[in-house]
C-alpha cells in the first residue's frame, strides 16, 4: 500500500515555504510540513498568518507543484500559553489545507498541559484540523507511555506523533507502539541516527535539532519501527543534516532522504 511521504520543514529549516515546496516536489515528495511558529532562537519560523505575501507565494507553490501541506508546527505548550491566541495559526493551517497540528510539552504541570492540549484540540476540531502531540526524551513527557497517558487525559481527538529518533532514545518499545489505538496514531516521523548506551541532554538536543541521518544510514532498527506502524500511515521525513545541507544544498539532501526512505520501505 502506498504511503503518503511528507517532508518535514526541519530537514531544511532555512528554506522559506515556497522554496521548500518546490524542492520537495522535485524529488517526489507528496506533501510538506511547515513550521509557522519559531521554536528556538537559532532556527527560523515562517508566520504565514502574519505575512500575506508569503502566504500567497506558498499557496502558489502548492498549486504549481500539486503538493499538499500535511501538518503545521509546532505549538510549545508552556505555562503561559494562551490557546485562543493560536487561532490565527490554526486558520492559516486551514487556508493551507493542512491535516495536523503538531504540539509539544513545555509545561511541567501535567494537569494544565493536558487541559491546554484539550482546549487546542477543540479549537482545531472546529476548523477541521487534528492535533497530534509529540514527546521528547528531554521533556516532562519523555516517552510513549507518558505521552499516551497525557493525550487520553487531554481528550478523545488528540493524537500522538511518534518520531523514530525520540522513540528509540526514550526506551519506548515496539509492543507499546503496536498498542496505540489507530485513531490516536495518524502519522509518524522517520529518520535515523547512531545508537549509544546513553545520551546527555546535549546529545538529545543536537540530534533532535541539527544532525540526524537518512533512514538506513544509522543504527535505529527502522524496519522494526516501520513494521509496527499501520501499512497506510503517512510518514513525515524529519532529517536535519545541517552539514550536508550547507555543503551540497537542499535538493541533494532531499534526494538522499527520499532514496533512503524508498529503500527502507521496499525492504
Amino acid at each position: 500500500m502506498t504511503r503518503l511521504l511528507s517532508l518535514a520543514h526541519l530537514t531544511a529549516i532555512t528554506l522559506p515555504p515556497p522554496d521548500l515546496i518546490h524542492a520537495a516536489a522535485d524529488v517526489g515528495f507528496d506533501a510538506v510540513g511547515l513550521r509557522l511558529i519559531r521554536v528556538t532562537d537559532a532556527s527560523p519560523g515562517y508566520p504565514l498568518m502574519d505575512d500575506p505575501a508569503m502566504m500567497r507565494a506558498t499557496k502558489a507553490a502548492l498549486k504549481d507543484t500539486g503538493l499538499k501541506v500535511h501538518d503545521i508546527e509546532f505549538v510549545k505548550i508552556e505555562p503561559d500559553t494562551d490557546v485562543k491566541s493560536l487561532i490565527p495559526f490554526l486558520d492559516a493551517g486551514v487556508e493551507l489545507g493542512a491535516r495536523e497540528v503538531i504540539t509539544a510539552p513545555y509545561d511541567p504541570d501535567l494537569n494544565r498541559l493536558a487541559d491546554r492540549l484539550g482546549q487546542l484540540s477543540d479549537l482545531a476540531q472546529e476548523r477541521g484540523l487534528n492535533v497530534s502531540f509529540e514527546f521528547f526524551p528531554w521533556t516532562v513527557v519523555p516517552d510513549l507511555t507518558s505521552a499516551l497517558a497525557l493525550v487520553e487525559r487531554a481528550g478523545p481527538e488528540v493524537g500522538i506523533l511518534v518520531d523514530s529518533l525520540h522513540f528509540n532514545r526514550s526506551g519506548s518499545t515496539l509492543e507499546q507502539l503496536r498498542a496505540i489505538p489507530r485513531d490516536r496514531l495518524r502519522f509518524a516521523h522517520l529518520c535515523d541516527a547512531p545508537v549509544m548506551p546513553s545520551y546527555t541532554t546535549d546529545d538529545l538536543l543536537f540530534a533532535g535539532r541539527a544532525e540526524r541521518l537518512a533512514p538506513g544510514e544509522g543504527a535505529i532498527p527502522l524496519h522494526d519501527f516501520v513494521g509496527a506502524l499501520p501499512d497506510d500511515l503517512p510518514l513525515g521525513l524529519e532529517v536535519p543534516m545541517t552539514g550536508l545541507l550547507e555543503a551540497e544544498g537542499p535538493r541533494a539532501v532531499f534526494q538522499r532522504v527520499m532514496d533512503a526512505t524508498q529503500k527502507i520501505l521496499a525492504s
